[in-house]
């Protein structure tokens, strides 16, 4: 059942209309604990338009009759039109942090992004999810998973985008590529999702920094636009996102490389809906804390990320 179609039959209006007004006015808050440079650039401040003009609208409902069926109907209209603006609240808030960064030459927090409660569902790339899943599953057997749609939807989108994009790259002049291998496994607590290739793999070292906000290894995208096509790659936010979503209902995102041969990555879903409980932020002061502290040294001395050439440094005298 639809959305659309739940809330027209559904007579608790009252309370579906206080929970979203509540929800949009603790992200707009959280997105007030950004640094300030940040909230200066124009794509945050795209953003917050969207949210202030949305909490508006949902607001102008709390006092409306929710027996009348016109007020129902314009209640679930204006649903749709705020699930349709907030489309790009992903890719806009990634634009904001490369604007900060082209001005200033920084990146703001590698934790800006951290936050808990997804954006409303939405199409988040310019493919169909056939297309993707066609490999996915047997001819006889079609998959069929209970999610929701747009959460999985990015996930695998993301690891299939990445595995199939390591694949062609390190064997551009094989005559037959290597398959991208999927298994599912249901167990009595998780449903788990393997994607596996054979694309090179990454080293140790960098598994940590894949799901760093704004670290990509393709080119850097254009400007977004405002249809509902996400950019494929390039903003560096499609790992930690996909790791987001899968945290959201307890989940879990792992990745697990072998360098010189290639990467599996492996989704935890639970399998009981009982146990798929939101993961919803507190909202308080230590909110902004987080944002403005610097992160705490680690228990090891750390070397720097990058292997240094001995060879290059001469004994003193």
């Amino acid at each position: 059942m639809k959305l659309t179609q739940f809330l027209l039959k559904n007579s608790a209006i009252p309370k579906q209309a206080l929970e979203l007004p509540v929800r949009l006015a603790n992200i707009m808050k959280e997105i007030d604990f950004l640094p300030d440079k940040l909230l200066s650039t124009p794509s945050l401040q795209l953003l917050q338009s969207w949210y202030a003009t949305s909490l508006m609208e949902l607001v102008g409902f709390l006092e409306k009759d929710s027996d009348d069926k016109k007020i129902l109907k314009k209640f679930t209209e204006t649903l749709v039109n705020i699930r349709n603006r907030h489309n790009n609240v992903v890719p806009t808030m990634a634009q904001g942090v490369v604007e900060y960064k082209e001005a200033f030459g920084s990146d703001p927090l590698s934790s800006l992004m951290e936050v808990p409660t997804p954006p409303i569902p939405s199409t988040l790339a310019p493919s169909t999810p056939t297309v993707i899943c066609s490999s996915a599953k047997g001819p006889d057997q079609p998959l069929r998973i209970v999610y929701v749609p747009s959460h999985l939807y990015h996930m695998l989108f993301e690891l299939f985008k990445n595995a199939m994009r390591a694949t062609v790259e390190t064997h551009e002049m094989a005559l037959h590529l290597p398959p991208v291998k999927v298994r599912v496994s249901l167990g009595s607590e998780d449903l788990t999702i393997k994607i596996s290739d054979r694309g090179g793999g990454v080293p140790l070292r960098k598994i940590e920094r894949l799901f760093s906000y704004m670290y990509s290894t393709a080119p850097s995208p254009v400007d977004i636009d405002n249809s509902r096509n996400a950019p494929l790659a390039g903003f560096g936010y499609g790992l930690p996102i996909s790791r987001l979503y899968a945290k959201y209902f307890q989940g879990d995102l792992q990745l697990y490389s072998m360098e010189g041969y290639g990467t599996s990555a492996v989704i935890y879903l639970k399998a009981l809906s009982s146990e798929s409980v939101e993961r919803l932020p507190v909202y308080n002061q230590s909110a902004i804390r987080h944002y403005q502290t610097s992160n705490e040294a680690d228990d090891w001395c750390m070397p720097s990320k990058d292997p240094k050439k001995l060879g290059t440094y001469e004994r003193r005298s």
